[in-house]
């Protein structure tokens, strides 16, 4: 294991209505953001990824947190649905699909209390997800010729954010 992830326990998951496991590796790996601010210590992210499943199944109707994996700024991964398990981060497109969401708001024009502000996605986070693919494919969770995308390449939406998606790019050439 290349990565050292906190898993459900770790961050007081509450436990899935129902879960569905992948028949096979994932082929895909969708790239998010939470568009919400980054925690800036470890009990931070850890309210933030409850807060999250919290939204997620009481307003979204999901059985869980959608994402598979979230990854903080500081470069903490916590475990979402984990490797195996069918997510819901993207419609349509999960079934075969890994989805992790890098904690923070990585859109170019948002505004909070009047101030314009992003997050630029940090080397931490970055480097993190590398470690959790890698994890993945060695682990048998990730087919080692899986695709990477951003939020955006498959749904209508801004997600992963103008200041993330660029990193994708850079996501599949590391791997080439």
């Amino acid at each position: 294991m290349l990565v050292n992830i906190t898993y459900r326990v770790g961050w007081g998951a509450a436990n899935p209505r129902s879960k569905k496991q992948m028949n096979e590796p994932a082929k895909r790996v969708v790239i998010h953001h939470t568009a919400i601010r980054s925690g800036a210590t470890p009990q931070d992210c850890i309210h933030q990824v409850t807060r999250i499943q919290k939204m997620h199944m009481k307003d979204r109707d999901f059985d869980d947190i959608g994402y598979n994996f979230l990854v903080a700024q500081n470069g903490m991964p916590y475990e979402g649905r984990g490797w195996g398990i069918v997510g819901a981060h993207t419609k349509g497109h999960n079934q075969d699909s890994v989805g992790i969401a890098v904690m923070g708001n990585f859109n170019s024009n948002e505004f909070l209390f009047m101030v314009l502000y992003y997050d630029l996605p940090t080397s931490a986070a970055l480097s993190s997800v590398k470690r959790l693919l890698l994890d993945g494919v060695s682990g048998g969770w990730l087919h080692s010729n899986y695709a990477i995308f951003g939020h955006r390449d498959l749904a209508n939406t801004e997600c992963p954010g103008d200041k993330l998606y660029p990193e994708i790019q850079r996501l599949r050439s590391d791997r080439d």
